[in-house]
């Protein structure tokens, strides 16, 4: 008997080990995403919440903010909008993302994406991020809205196909070897999607990861020790007919392969799940990625507060932060810094959290 207690006590520990071995110079993260700084100007400290990070919008970035997260002992991770193309095609219509029709598609709720191998645009891209690791020593850069035009922050999601554009349809010949029979786009959208539907997810998610590694390139080319994270939707493989994939590129086990960190964006209600949903994502994304094994990415999921849809009360909102904090998780963070303003009562159940129940 007392053998097999020293057995169990040393494979506790050596299990501890492979937990934390992969990044063992960072404590627990314990964050809050948006525009933090909201919290400073209503009379907070991020120390005195128990926060050691803040995720902020680029937008938000500011050497004011920045200097006081550094004073108060928090890291700072600043969030990048990929694929975002509300402001840029206000000036530059011809990255508009095009349907099988041959038209524009409209915004997908108040989403709007973009074509995302229009050089223009990425050019616009790094020119941003060359600009914050210029300016700002930063822990880490999370790309945000990495995935082709859809809305998936509901319920009932919006999954257009996109892009259909000349220059997608040019690219994707070249990728056949041969040019995409049809006279108009049309004609070439429905030709691919009956001939040639793999080969076009397939190339479509490589166009993804090919943006994923040309910034993380320059991330650590500027800044070694910063991490690349991404925000992303957290569906199963095959919900919505395989939507994760088949609209809107992404494949997470690939992801986990570019990242150094996966934040899955587990907004239970936007999405009509319950709260324990939370935790079985986690465990599933961890078993996916053989979490705590060398070279695995870290998993820091973002979880909901927002009243919208419906309210989130402070008990729930306490649930998914516990739910969402589950190994293997070694980070976590909520939606948004706006969601404590507006409900004190969740502001302390994050103080309480952070201060006590997460180590």
């Amino acid at each position: 008997m007392k053998k097999s207690v020293i057995l169990v006590l040393v494979l506790f520990v050596f299990s501890c080990r492979l937990v934390i071995a992969q990044n063992d110079s960072l404590p627990f993260i314990k964050g809050v995403y948006g525009n933090p700084g909201t919290l400073l100007e209503a009379g907070y400290s991020f120390d005195s919440l128990g926060m050691n990070a803040v995720f902020v919008r680029s937008i938000s970035l500011n050497r004011q903010f920045y200097d006081t997260a550094r004073k108060q002992g928090c890291r700072v991770y600043v969030e990048f909008p990929t694929l975002n193309g509300t402001n840029y095609l206000k000036d530059n219509p011809e990255a508009w993302p095009i349907n099988e029709k041959g038209e524009q598609e409209p915004p997908a709720d108040w989403f709007m994406g973009i074509c995302p191998t229009d050089p223009g645009f990425k050019t616009y891209r790094v020119n941003q991020l060359n600009n914050i690791l210029n300016e700002f020593d930063v822990d880490g850069i999370f790309l945000d809205y990495l995935h082709w035009h859809a809305q998936f922050e509901t319920s009932d999601p919006i999954l257009p196909l996109t892009c259909f554009c000349n220059r997608c349809m040019d690219m994707f010949g070249d990728h056949l070897g041969h040019d995409i029979p049809g006279s108009g786009i049309p004609e070439k959208a429905s030709w691919i999607l009956n001939n040639a539907d793999d080969d076009w997810r397939s190339w479509r998610n490589n166009i993804l990861n090919g943006w994923v590694k040309d910034l993380r390139e320059i991330v650590k080319k500027k800044q070694p020790d910063a991490l690349l994270g991404v925000f992303y939707a957290s569906w199963y493989p095959a919900d919505h007919d395989s939507a994760l994939y088949r609209n809107l590129g992404i494949d997470v086990a690939e992801l986990a392969d570019l990242a150094d960190v996966l934040s899955p964006m587990l907004f239970h209600k936007m999405k009509g799940r319950p709260v324990e949903w939370v935790g079985e994502y986690v465990k599933w994304l961890g078993d996916l990625i053989n979490a705590g094994e060398n070279n695995a990415p870290l998993i820091w999921p973002i979880v909901q507060a927002h009243n919208s849809p419906g309210v989130i009360t402070a008990n729930e909102f306490r649930q998914v932060m516990m739910e969402g904090a589950r190994q293997p998780s070694s980070g976590i963070m909520m939606f948004s810094d706006q969601s404590l303003l507006q409900d004190p009562k969740k502001t302390e159940v994050m103080k309480e959290i952070y201060w006590s129940e997460i180590e």
